[in-house]
């Protein structure tokens, strides 16, 4: 599943249209952005067991704040799983309100390769102030081990700074809540949501974006091995990544 911060880019460069991004029309531009990450890690977990992942995104981005892209990532969930592939597909409007307020709402599908039944899609909205983030992110057809077209809501508040040097700090916390109670903890206690947060460093260099990002979520060991079939893609972590865009 994507990582929140899914439109943050456009919702930071977006109008006028981007300056680095390749020029199709007068109002037509495609925004692409490689990335590499030594963990994939959304709303708190790791959805490559630990390990590395590369990732692309691609956006067509029109003047009136319509947009529309894909990004995919390689994923590995272990056991027996086969994808390896997760695609995500989505669409959305970005409106410039005033110079320090934006509003971003749009519609995200997640596809993953060769097991359709991880597939799911959200609607989203993501709202812009004075340096802080709020977003929420709904949907109804997450299939789970209690049944299929389970709710869940993901909500999250950010605020970047912007240091010396083209240096960054962005910090997020966020609650993702599941309709059912699918977390068990050791004792035999069960819950339906959890927290999540993230502080990271940023720095452009050499033409290069690179982030150091410190993870981590309130999920017990148990707790995380009830749902998600391991202990550690749940514990806290360090992320660094390299990305560009063009």
């Amino acid at each position: 599943m994507h990582r929140p911060a899914l439109t943050l880019f456009v919702a930071c460069t977006f109008l006028p249209l981007a300056a680095h991004a390749l020029t199709l029309t007068d109002d037509l531009q495609l925004m692409l952005k490689p990335a590499v990450v030594s963990d994939y890690r959304s709303r708190g977990l790791s959805l490559t067991l630990g390990d590395p992942a590369a990732q692309l995104d691609a956006t067509l981005l029109h003047s009136s704040g319509a947009y529309g892209g894909v990004w995919t990532s390689n994923v590995d969930f272990g056991l027996n799983y086969k994808t390896r592939l997760e695609q995500d597909f989505y669409a959305g409007f970005f409106k410039q309100i005033t110079d320090d307020v934006s509003l971003d709402v749009g519609y995200l599908k997640y596809t993953y390769a060769r097991q359709s039944d991880f597939n799911q899609s959200e609607v989203y909205a993501i709202v812009k102030a004075y340096g802080f983030k709020f977003a929420s992110y709904y949907s109804n057809d997450l299939q789970t081990y209690l049944g299929k077209d389970q709710d869940t809501l993901y909500t999250w508040l950010g605020y970047s700074y912007a240091l010396p040097a083209d240096t960054g700090l962005e910090v997020r916390y966020g609650r993702f809540d599941f309709k059912d109670d699918v977390f068990v903890s050791g004792s035999g206690d069960t819950r339906g949501d959890y927290h999540e947060w993230e502080a990271r460093l940023t720095h452009s260099a050499v033409g290069v974006d690179w982030a150091l990002a410190y993870i981590d979520t309130d999920l017990s060991t148990h707790e995380c091995t009830s749902y998600y079939g391991y202990g550690d893609v749940c514990t806290a972590t360090v992320v660094v990544s390299a990305s560009k865009t063009f």
